[in-house]
Formats: structure tokens, sequence, C-alpha cells
């Protein structure tokens, strides 16, 4: 008799990531259906499946790779504006809205992409603190660039300048982007919907490509630089591909996440916007996928669900002290050890009563 093949422990928590996240938006559309969401939280489903794919693409590159990049906002404002942009394009071309959508996000996906090729070649030979102080400066020169940066659309294609007057555009043209002001009247085209098929598809890419040979090789490069070379593994090929996947990635999410506001500008991909996620990918784990989905869901939440109570002024001051907690909690080896103590006996305890 041929023996039952049993699915991997890799298989399954992937499979477990996938039903949290369709389970989460079959109730989330039940809860629409019977209008049980307030507004307030209905205009965050967008946002909060944005980020949520931004801290998993993050944590390939901080937790499966082992590089801290401080930057990620900066490929998801390259998706945003170049996003917008493709909108702009092809909204008297295309009528269907939704195509518009998906063509935008994958328009944002390769810009994405071709910023993590320009980044990732020369600094990812750097390693530490080198590494995380030059994603940081690339993240915010591409945020004062886009703040320079002015696109107008006429019958004559796109047009690029550093200032409106310099645009040289027809008469019925159109500024797509007006440096400080940034993107306005954007279509809004992003849905709840297309947030969760770009979440699925990147956990899809992500946890294929960490259970997968490429990912195996980039977990040895993570855990034993000198090791991996000496068996062939290649330095630069592997940390380039999780790199430049995580770069592509956030471009997608950037695109989504510009066609969501009528009014985009830069400042809102600033490093703040890099540190809020890298807190998302910390607290959810190292290289936890499961968590960062968590945290980003809960932790961009909760400030808003505070902004509703009478404590509203001090909600993020509260969300502060919530954070520190949560790093003294996850980080206490006492704590840990006298979980672990307790658990057992628990365990104990309730097999002794079924046993009884």
């Amino acid at each position: 008799m041929s023996k039952k093949r049993s699915m991997s422990p890799a298989s399954r928590s992937a499979f477990i990531n996938y039903g949290i996240v369709i389970v989460a938006y079959v109730v989330i559309q039940i809860m629409l259906g019977q209008d049980m969401l307030s507004n307030t939280l209905q205009s965050l489903l967008v946002p909060v499946c944005c980020y949520i794919v931004m801290a998993v693409s993050l944590n390939l590159t901080v937790g499966v790779l082992g590089e801290l990049s401080l930057g990620h906002a900066g490929f998801m404002s390259l998706g945003a504006f170049s996003g917008i942009i493709v909108s702009f394009a092809l909204k008297d071309i295309i009528a269907i809205g939704p195509l518009v959508l998906v063509i935008s996000i994958v328009v944002g996906a390769i810009i994405g992409g071709i910023g993590g090729v320009l980044v990732g070649v020369p600094v990812l030979r750097l390693r530490g603190d080198y590494l995380a102080i030059v994603t940081l400066a690339f993240g915010e020169i591409i945020k004062n660039v886009i703040m320079v940066l002015y696109v107008g659309l006429d019958e004559n294609g796109l047009h690029f300048a550093t200032s409106q007057s310099n645009l040289n555009m027809a008469y019925e043209g159109v500024a797509i982007i007006k440096g400080p002001m940034g993107a306005v009247g954007v279509s809004r085209l992003a849905t709840f919907t297309a947030g969760f098929i770009l979440v699925l598809v990147t956990l899809i890419i992500v946890q294929n490509l960490v259970n997968s040979r490429s990912g195996r090789a980039i977990l040895a490069l993570r855990d034993n630089r000198i090791a991996a070379e000496s068996v062939g593994i290649s330095v630069t090929k592997y940390k380039l591909m999780a790199f430049v996947t995580s770069a592509a990635l956030a471009g997608a999410a950037g695109a989504l996440f510009g066609l969501n506001y009528s009014s985009t500008v830069a400042t809102r991909f600033d490093f703040n916007t890099s540190i809020l996620i890298l807190v998302f990918v910390v607290l959810g784990g190292l290289g936890s996928i499961r968590g960062s989905i968590i945290a980003a869901a809960l932790l961009y939440i909760l400030p808003e669900m505070l902004r509703s109570f009478a404590i509203s002024e001090y909600r993020m001051l509260i969300y502060a002290v919530i954070l520190i907690l949560v790093m003294l909690f996850t980080n206490n080896p006492r704590l840990k050890e006298l979980i672990s103590k307790i658990m057992p006996k628990r365990k104990a305890k309730k097999g002794g009563e079924a046993n009884g």
C-alpha cells in the first residue's frame, strides 16, 4: 500500500494565511452588506490592504533576507505616481475602470521593480547600518524629486518639467502632477476587492518564493553568508531577487493606494511611512508572514478606532504605549519562560480531566 502523503508544515502555514485573508474578506463583505461598518472603517479597507502588502513585502527583505531597509516608502511612491499617470493616460482610451486599475497596478509594480534594480545593484554590496542609511537616502531622494516634478498630458503625450510653466502643453492639456501639490483630480478606481486580490497575489508570490529553492538560498545567506558563498550560492543574484520582488510588490501597493484618493502628495511616502511599515514587520515577527498581516491590519486601524472615543486627543500616546508594551512582551525571555511553564500544566490538566 502506498503511504499517504502529508502536507508539509510550510504548505500548511501558507494555506492558513490564505484562509485568514479569505475569511476576513468574506466577513467584511457580509458586514458591508448589513451596513455594520462606519464610513470611517470603510474608508480604511483599501489602505489596510495596501499596508498589508507593504508589510509582507518588506518582511521579505528584512525578515527573510536579513537586510534592514528604511526606504520602502520610496518604492511605494514610485508605484503610486506612476499608477496615477497611467490611469490618466488610459482614461479616454479604456472605458472599463477595473481594467485601467489592473494596468496601473502592473505598471506600478514594474516601475517599483526597476527602482529596486537601480537601488539594489550598487546598494546590496553594503551590509548592516550602511545599507539602512543608503535606502533611507533613496526614499528621501524620491520624495524630493516628486515634490519638484510637474507632469502634464495632452494630445502629444506626456510632458515632464520642474516647473508648470515649462510643461509646454496644448491648451486642452491636463496637469497630472503639480510639484508640491502632488497629483490632483485622480479618479478613485481602487476597491476593497482589488485590495483583497492584491494581498492574495502578494502572499502567493512571497510564500512560494520563500518555500522554493531560491528561498532556501536567500535564507542561507541570511543565516551565514560565508557558508552560503562557500557552497556556490550567488550573493548578488539572490539578494537582488528578494530586494526587487519586495520593491515590485511595494510599487503595486503604491499604485492601489494612489488610486484610492482624489489627490496624493509626495509627503505621504516619507521616512515616517517607512518606519511605520517596519514597525508592522518587527511587531508581527521577523520572517513571519502571518504576523505581518495581523500586525499591519490591527496597528493601522487602532489609531482610527481610538479617534472615535472620548480620549481621541491621546490616541497617538496610547498607540505608542501599546507599541512599547508589545515590544517589552515579545522580547522578555523571563515572561516567555513563565508562559512555557504554564502551558504544559494546562495541557496536562486538560488531559487528566479528559481521561478521567
